[in-house]
């Protein structure tokens, strides 16, 4: 007990570039995990049912992109209000936000498989699924949206882990379902012959099992916060401030299903099938740099929530600048592989050449103003880590809705399919520049205080 009392106290003591290597490091990990699950899907569809089941994939991503979305409206919400409540101390709320975690993430898991599940084909066809890529896209999306549950429980409580001062068993954890996936899905698909429903089947195992030992976990009394009787009912409160939190990247997840679904209608429209799948490929490499960046978010979630609720100002605008540095390296280094070596890179996911010519030359368009895109994503967390709600909701949104969907239609208009992802690197730079012209006011206020006074200055409360 008394070494889980003592690990979020350090988030408000240590030094700033240590800490944020503490959490963001194994954040990180697990993140690139996480993208490396996704790619390793891919790659063995891509060799092992062919270039169709590919597009067929490709097709799924927004549905898969809309599981996320009501994932992460519970998890990232409830996660941001743990950081906080441990800064003050408030142990007891930060247990029925636990509880609430577990109920809110098992009905909004049920509701959203029963749906889908009932209308799958129309959903399927919606997204722009061909009938050659429909049988694809069906078997895969049944096996995942059997487990959403499980996968929900998974995500929400993981997230727990980590703002309560758990990030190596949160990274751990996430490695254990890539090594599963890993050995799982080319058993699946090579050896029983299940095809894409095999790659399926892994995650949702390797999931499973992920979940049981962070239940074991947490149902251990000893931990300073864990299952308890009393803490499985909806709380009105928790489940409001959670929700609205988590809204900011809810409505980007959801975004993302939005986008990619005028993404994949535009590609069928210019380019057809292998378009899409195309950009599958492409969308997997740049994701990976993408979730780099987000387990750095992740490390200063906690941190920054931590010491905005113990009015800690300057080690949160300490650990803002050190993560926009990081964030800001890795877009980068991804950058310079889109632009540099996109053959080798697309290469690895088939061996078609007419799809690796495809996808090689998006993977370059679409990552033009990728540099950017790091400290947009810092900046649009911390606005949710501060609970400045309608502006992180704002950033996160500008890109895709704002600048991104009204680019993908008019771009093509002139350009063709070109314009399709050329619309990319334009929506990066003005997402960009609105993301730069509202830091300049948060950071005027956050300059205006000092270590321990009221935060009513900044016009909102977490």
């Amino acid at each position: 007990m008394a070494v889980n009392n003592a690990i979020p106290l350090e988030l408000g003591t240590e030094k700033i570039g240590k800490l944020l290597m503490k959490y963001a490091g194994p954040a990180i990990i697990a993140m690139t995990a996480s993208s490396l699950y996704n790619i390793i899907d891919s790659i063995f569809i891509g060799h092992g049912v062919g270039r169709d089941a590919i597009s067929g994939l490709a097709v799924t991503f927004p549905l898969m992109n809309l599981s996320a979305a009501f994932g992460t409206l519970v998890g990232v919400g409830a996660s941001t209000i743990m950081s906080v409540l441990l800064g003050q101390k408030n142990y007891d709320i930060a247990n029925k936000v636990l509880g609430n975690v577990v109920v809110l993430n098992t009905i909004i898991g049920l509701l959203f498989m029963t749906v889908t599940l009932a209308f799958l084909d129309p959903i399927l066809y919606f997204l722009k699924a061909s009938e050659v890529t429909i049988t694809y896209a069906r078997e895969y999306m049944q096996v995942i949206l059997a487990g959403n549950v499980v996968t929900h429980l998974y995500l929400g409580l993981n997230n727990q882990l980590r703002a309560s001062g758990n990030p190596k068993m949160a990274m751990s954890l996430t490695i254990l379902t890539v090594v599963l996936n890993v050995a799982l899905a080319p058993l699946f698909i090579f050896a029983f012959d299940m095809g894409i429903r095999g790659a399926g089947l892994a995650t949702v195992i390797a999931q499973l099992v992920a979940l049981i030992v962070i239940l074991r976990y947490f149902s251990n009394k000893d931990r300073l916060l864990h299952f308890s009787k009393g803490i499985f009912k909806i709380d009105m409160r928790i489940a409001k401030d959670s929700l609205s939190i988590g809204l900011a990247p809810f409505l980007m997840n959801a975004a993302a299903c939005l986008v990619t679904l005028f993404i994949n209608q535009q590609l069928q429209k210019y380019s057809g099938d292998l378009a899409i799948g195309a950009y599958g490929i492409v969308n997997r490499i740049s994701f990976l740099f993408i979730m780099i960046n987000m387990g750095l978010n992740q490390g200063m979630q906690p941190i920054a929530g931590y010491n905005y609720g113990a009015r800690k100002y300057s080690r949160v605008r300490e650990v803002y600048g050190k993560t926009v540095k990081y964030a800001s390296i890795v877009a980068c280094i991804g950058f310079a592989v889109s632009i540099g070596f996109p053959h080798a890179a697309v290469s690895i996911f088939t061996p078609d050449a007419e799809l690796i010519d495809l996808s090689a030359k998006g993977l370059v368009l679409i990552n033009l103003m990728l540099p950017l895109v790091g400290f947009q994503m810092v900046t649009s967390n911390l606005f949710q880590c501060l609970g400045m709600i309608n502006k992180s909701i704002i950033l996160s949104m500008s890109r895709q809705l704002l600048f991104l969907i009204p680019l993908l239609y008019m771009l093509p208009l002139a350009l063709d399919a070109k314009g399709i992802w050329l619309a990319f690197p334009i929506s990066d730079f003005l997402a960009a520049l609105l993301t730069f012209f509202l830091l300049l006011g948060l950071m005027k206020k956050l300059k205006a205080l000092n270590d321990g006074d009221d935060p009513s200055i900044l016009g909102s409360k977490l």
